[in-house]
């Protein structure tokens, strides 16, 4: 085309320029997308020409039929292109509703005669008819027209397209442009545009829109306009209808319902729960997402109710009693009320119940002098305007507890306090009892120690043999030895209060009870002494063979013997009530709670006795050697054995409830244990001790590893409180020099 080459690019300028001028205000961003319109008005321009000249040639080799309309490629391609360019113009002027936009686009659409000139046959060197070439294009601009007058057909959808501007001109142009170059050459991804055509569906059939504030819809990605005019399904003469029935379904609101709202609500109500139930949920299931999750804020307020704080207190208190101590920890920080319940004294007096801890009289102590220094500082009103709680003594005691437990379990080790004494002796007997630890060797002495200093505050010496066992209650420590006596000593002066003689062998084990102690000898007899006096009350013969071990409650007297038996004795009569035939070997250790007899015998059997009947109710097998130990409590039995491991057992139903061995387990015999209700703590000649979950049965830790443990290094004794743990080391061998060992596990260090 030789002087007409620049006549699409102009009129497409024209185009662009018509409408940004007649636009009010233009803002600088809608200027810069008519510049990309004119842009691609240009470029579309120069493939027009491009494509014209090429049908210039071949028209005079084949000449086009007179009658066709829109079936040449060349006639079809200026009309997707022309579509295009007045699409990308209609952006930017929807973009610009506010601004007046509105009136370009419909200049836009009066100035068909430029178009008419730019779609002339001397420039598009076609056969087709120029009348039915202006018709085709009058149908055009007429459903473009109806297209851009629905979109506009309210002030608030203007407001709302206005709003999305950046949305809808956020798409490339010269993307377009080669979209619709494709298009024009026959491409297989291009899709012919058609003027007014209904809303755009996805593959999946789902409208691609969202919802304006009050309740209509627009499209998501390039507004409704452009969303109308690609959708291919409904014919042109039946779009405005259409388009207008789908406006009226997006203004539905709560002012507007559908009209088969009522009816569907009424049929819902007529039904049962559990049919309510099912359409539920099959409504939900053929809810979108964005229905669901309407659902959720609809809902979800429902639920967010202070119901503890709409209870009366004592409900709410019975209520949070159900809560496990860590849970009223966290509800104590949800708001004022909350604390001042999860405070509770009572509360926490059961939670303490339930952990065992029976005695806070310490803490209570300390909680009355903080708190009435508290009160003394600042009066009533003050505390209750600034919400100051008053805090519970008895939720104090178990955050103590707790502390200490974890201390116990987890938290790091700390140094361990050293007592060095007895030379290199061995460590018979030990006790532990508040600040003080009294040590008996086979050096002939006892030593008295202060748990928190580590010193040792008194020296007892007097006896001419070993000292094998020993009591202590108070300041109170009664000692028995090979010299075949029991000595009374007072542990604050270290002087010897009474020598108790009577028996004629060493005095091996004994038990102390009040102003009592039975103490058993080697010499087959029990001895029953007062320490005020220092009398023998009592004289108990009926053992064949030496007396290993005793238990005493204040009513009756139980020991075990090296001749297989154990004998039940009423004290005061001098009488033995009971003799438990069963072991067939010697009995090492006893344990009695006032209605049960327990024995442990060399035989590796442990035998539960009726005290009362004096029936054996249990036989306890699993060990392989002798046990050495045993503790009871509430029904509850821990044994060590000779074989290395540790047993738990309940003496009601007989059964053993765990097994500490495993991997951890001890490489030795278990020389001593102790146990509480939440640990089982054990000592062994391959010098460790070990911690255990009693619940569970779990291995916790390693408490003590001596670096001389499986080369002679032991750990002979074991005494616990619930702050401290106290060890008996040393070795036959050298290895290991003799000490005690003290570690702390309290909350504060002191």
């Amino acid at each position: 085309m030789p002087s007409g080459t620049e006549t699409p690019v102009s009129s497409e300028t024209s185009l662009s320029l018509n409408a940004s001028n007649h636009a009010t205000s233009p803002t600088s961003s809608t200027r810069s997308e008519m510049c990309k319109v004119e842009d691609s008005a240009k470029e579309t321009g120069r493939f027009l020409q491009k494509n014209l000249q090429c049908e210039d040639n071949n028209s005079a080799d084949e000449p086009q039929p007179s009658g066709s309309v829109l079936n040449n490629k060349s006639t079809n391609s200026v009309l997707c292109l022309a579509q295009s360019c007045t699409v990308e113009v209609t952006k930017v002027c929807t973009a610009d509703k506010l601004c007046g936009a509105s009136c370009s686009s419909m200049e836009h659409i009066k100035n068909k005669e430029d178009e008419d000139n730019l779609l002339s046959d001397d420039d598009l060197n076609s056969s087709a008819s120029e009348d039915d070439f202006g018709d085709d294009q009058d149908e055009f601009y007429e459903g473009f027209e109806d297209s851009l007058q629905d979109t506009l057909m309210t002030e608030e959808t203007v407001k709302t397209l206005s709003s999305r501007t950046e949305d809808i001109t956020s798409v490339p142009l010269s993307d377009k442009a080669v979209h619709m170059k494709r298009k024009s050459e026959g491409t297989p991804d291009s899709t012919d545009y058609f003027p007014g055509k209904k809303h755009c569906r996805t593959t999946d059939g789902s409208s691609n829109s969202t919802t304006l504030s009050n309740g209509a819809d627009i499209s998501q990605d390039s507004g409704i306009l452009e969303a109308e005019m690609e959708n291919e399904e409904a014919p042109v003469s039946s779009a405005p209808e259409k388009r207008t029935t789908l406006m009226k379904k997006r203004l539905t609101t709560r002012v507007n319902p559908p009209a088969e709202l009522p009816t569907w609500l009424a049929t819902f109500q007529t039904w049962s729960n559990a049919e309510r139930l099912l359409a539920i949920d099959q409504l939900i299931e053929t809810c979108e997402p964005v229905q669901v999750r309407h659902m959720m804020e609809v809902i979800e307020p429902q639920f967010q109710r202070d119901f503890i704080s709409l209870l009366p207190k004592e409900l709410a208190l019975y209520v949070l009693s159900f809560l496990e101590p860590k849970d009223l920890l966290r509800a104590a920080q949800t708001c004022r009320y909350w604390r001042i319940l999860a405070e509770d004294n009572l509360l926490w007096r059961e939670k303490c119940r339930e952990d065992g801890i029976e005695d806070v009289r310490e803490v209570l102590g300390k909680r009355r002098a903080r708190s009435s220094s508290t009160t003394n500082q600042f009066p009533p009103s003050i505390l209750a305007t600034n919400g100051i709680v008053s805090p519970s003594p008895w939720k104090a005691a178990y955050m103590r507890q707790h502390h200490i437990e974890m201390n116990w379990r987890c938290q790091p080790l700390r140094c361990p306090k050293v007592l060095r004494g007895h030379d290199d002796h061995v460590i018979t007997c030990l006790q532990f009892s508040a600040n003080k630890i009294v040590s008996g060797s086979d050096d002939n002495t006892l030593k008295v120690w202060n748990a928190t200093t580590g010193r040792c505050m008194r020296t007892l010496m007097g006896h001419t043999g070993g000292v094998w066992s020993s009591q202590m209650s108070g300041n109170i420590i009664i000692s028995g030895s090979t010299d075949r006596t029991l000595k009374v000593w007072n542990a604050d002066t270290g002087t010897c209060t009474h020598t108790l003689y009577g028996h004629t062998s060493t005095v091996r084990c004994m038990h102390l009870h009040q102003n009592k102690v039975v103490s058993g000898s080697r010499d087959a007899t029990l001895r029953v002494w007062d320490i005020d006096s220092g009398e023998c009350l009592h004289v108990l013969v009926g053992h064949c063979a030496a007396v290993r071990c005793v238990q005493y409650n204040g009513k009756l007297v139980v020991s075990g013997a090296y001749d297989y038996l154990v004998k039940v004795w009423n004290p005061e009569r001098e009488e033995c009530l009971h003799t438990l035939q069963g072991h067939s070997n010697r009995v090492y250790s006893l344990q009695f709670d006032g209605l049960h007899v327990v024995s442990g015998s060399l035989d590796t059997h442990i035998r539960v006795w009726d005290v009362e009947t004096g029936a054996c109710k249990h036989l306890l097998k699993g060990h392989q050697s002798l046990t050495s130990g045993m503790e009871l409590r509430n029904n509850i039995l821990v044994s060590g054995n000779a074989d290395s491991t540790v047993k738990v057992w309940d003496i009601i139903t007989g059964k053993c409830l765990h097994t500490l061995a495993g991997d951890n387990k001890h490489q030795s015999a278990v020389t001593c244990l102790q146990f509480n209700s939440k640990f089982v703590i054990t000592s062994s000649d391959d010098g460790t001790v070990k911690l255990w979950d009693l619940k569970t049965g779990d291995f916790i830790r390693n408490l003590v590893s001596l670096d001389s443990g499986g080369s002679g290094g032991v750990v002979w004794r074991i005494r616990a409180s619930p702050t401290r743990l106290v060890c008996a080391v040393g070795s036959r061998n050298g290895t290991e020099e003799t000490k005690l060992l003290v570690l702390d596990f309290d909350v504060e260090v002191k």
